[in-house]
């Protein structure tokens, strides 16, 4: 996997878009939040995960690869999901899209040091916080329906603690660089909604 995907980024680099990092943990909503921001600005929502997942099933060289390296339990280097990530936002970029929110990444400070060493500077980064009772509760309310594997108590309890402990440093990290902005997401998708409109409106100057 050394061998690095060749990305012309100047593109991406012309277009000089806002890109926003969405940190959250799972049940926070974030997702939900990323749609409506989407058909609000108009901006590109990119998932590393489902990057990645796209890959695989497509079959692709890059997919193949990382099956391989996921097969024996390892983690698809860093470098690979990134230039996943150059790839698609210079596509994006070409198709005329206003911004970037990024969603799974950086899961750790290393990540973001090397995306913004590589691609850009982040605009942002939008922290979806709630309380794990909150998460919990969402997570196994999603479960009686959702027919996923991992919304059971067990699970939900180590993925949360996975999170807590990945994300804090980069939560921290942000915070003391003035780049992270902490969006309250115990409340309705509306009220939430009306906050992230608030500081995203005052960047985009609308």
């Amino acid at each position: 996997m050394a061998d690095r995907a060749k990305v012309d980024l100047a593109p991406l680099r012309a277009a000089n878009l806002p890109v926003f990092f969405i940190v959250g943990g799972p049940g926070s909503g974030k997702g939900t939040q990323c749609d409506l921001i989407v058909k609000k600005y108009g901006w590109t929502h990119l998932s590393s995960g489902d990057l990645l997942r796209a890959e695989v099933q497509a079959k692709t060289e890059i997919g193949l690869k990382s099956q391989a390296i996921m097969d024996k339990g390892g983690l698809v280097p860093n470098e690979t999901i990134l230039d996943l990530i150059k790839i698609a936002m210079v596509k994006a970029a070409q198709g005329g899209s206003k911004g970037f929110l990024i969603d799974g990444y950086p899961r750790e400070v290393k990540q973001g040091d090397q995306f913004e060493h590589e691609i850009q500077s982040a605009t942002l980064v939008l922290y979806f916080e709630a309380s794990n009772a909150t998460l919990t509760a969402r997570l196994l309310e999603r479960g009686k329906s959702s027919g996923r594997s991992d919304d059971n108590a067990a699970t939900i309890k180590n993925r949360l603690d996975t999170f807590l402990k990945k994300t804090q440093p980069v939560v921290d990290y942000y915070n003391k660089r003035g780049k992270l902005v902490k969006i309250d997401a115990e409340r309705s998708i509306d009220a939430i909604f009306v906050d992230v409109t608030a500081v995203l409106d005052k960047i985009v100057g609308k």
